[in-house]
């Protein structure tokens, strides 16, 4: 007679095999052979030496992707969301004030973070598409006067990567730091976080960088580590706990925070190695290219591109106008029944009215770009167009 009164799940008893396919949506993108090969490596102690050795590596490649001398410069073990949740509950105390920039759906993410902690949380607002000017915020910042400035460089809910040019000088000069979302941006389009004065930097692993979802770059700066709290809203992302696992704090012992995703860092690893043997510079000249060959292309088939700015768009997430007389779901359903391949509607703010194609890392390619373009040419073709 059994003792469990729970069976074991027939679901269970069956081989999963995982669906290949195109992945050419916001993220997650294809994940490289060699990348999965490294993540397929034999797992060690998360406080193994060799284990520091690794994370070491992933700091250096970091420091990289990011351009910054920052000693605070880890990869915290969660999503971009698990960063951006890093960034503020180490930096911002209940009752300060926060202002966010929101030309998408992370901005208002921003805020409702720090709504959670407590925080005085103000926001600036424009239309889905669209950026702000240096005096748009410059005016922000000293009618509200926060400890906190957040901005999303790359917006892949709408496709705009936002200017960044003196806005760090600005925060500085308000006596606020400057947190930067570029999640969907690094490695893809220019940036400099020591250059452009960003305070906090963070970034994920399965955009540009082409590793699985897990992992998250940050980066602080030396201004932005006065600010660390002395006891964070947040034990697992508590920076006090995590310099001292990335040795980052100088201390000569490290000190048992959590398990690592061993095979994640890994991967995570292999991709940082490949963008540092790609150059940044080439990388994100090959992101330019490759989305104008697919905005030509997309044009000369009769439809339009969200954002207006040409120089506003960012390189590697293309918004698409949805197709008048159309329903966005059918085609999204239509491609990837008949293509085997993955493009997204919108997001937040650009729900029902874009197409959302993300051509990052290895899936950033002219050859892509011709497979994305018959797709939506054959979706046009097939799905049904409502005469209104």
């Amino acid at each position: 007679m059994s003792s469990v009164s729970v069976p074991p799940p027939k679901c269970l008893q069956k081989t999963f095999v995982a669906p290949r396919r195109h992945m050419f949506g916001p993220g997650p993108s294809n994940v490289p052979p060699r990348i999965l090969a490294a993540g397929a490596e034999p797992v060690i102690g998360h406080m193994h030496p060799e284990m520091l050795e690794i994370m070491s590596d992933i700091k250096s490649g970091i420091q990289y992707a990011f351009q910054t001398e920052n000693n605070m410069t880890i990869a915290v073990s969660g999503t971009g969301h698990t960063a951006m949740e890093c960034a503020i509950f180490n930096a911002v105390e209940p009752g300060e004030g926060v202002l966010t920039a929101v030309n998408g759906i992370w901005g208002e993410r921003a805020a409702e973070m720090a709504e959670r902690i407590g925080a005085k949380v103000n926001s600036i607002v424009t239309t889905a598409g669209g950026y702000f000017t240096s005096e748009e915020i410059d005016q922000a910042l000293a009618k509200h006067k926060p400890v906190l400035f957040f901005l999303t460089h790359g917006e892949s809910s709408t496709g705009v990567v936002h200017p960044l040019d003196g806005i760090g000088d600005i925060c500085h000069k308000h006596n606020c730091l400057f947190l930067v979302d570029c999640v969907a941006s690094m490695g893809g389009a220019p940036l400099y976080m020591d250059k452009q004065g960003i305070d906090i930097l963070y970034s994920g692993s399965q955009k540009v960088l082409n590793a699985p979802p897990g992992t998250a770059p940050i980066s602080f700066s030396e201004r932005a580590c006065t600010y660390f709290l002395l006891l964070s809203m947040s034990f697992f992302l508590d920076m006090t706990w995590l310099a001292n696992y990335w040795g980052c704090d100088g201390k000569p012992a490290r000190i048992y925070h959590h398990t690592a995703p061993v095979s994640a860092f890994y991967a995570l690893r292999e991709s940082l190695a490949i963008l540092a043997e790609q150059g940044l510079e080439n990388s994100w000249q090959r992101h330019r290219e490759v989305a104008e060959y697919l905005h030509e292309g997309v044009e000369n088939m009769g439809l339009k591109l969200f954002v207006k700015d040409k120089n506003a768009r960012l390189p590697t997430v293309t918004t698409i106008v949805a197709p008048p007389g159309y329903d966005w779901k059918e085609i999204t359903s239509y491609i990837m029944k008949n293509h085997n391949l993955e493009i997204s509607g919108g997001l937040g703010p650009s729900v029902g009215q874009v197409l959302r194609v993300g051509l990052m890392g290895g899936n950033s390619s002219k050859a892509s770009v011709d497979m994305v373009l018959e797709a939506l040419r054959d979706a046009l073709r097939y799905c049904h167009k409502s005469k209104v």
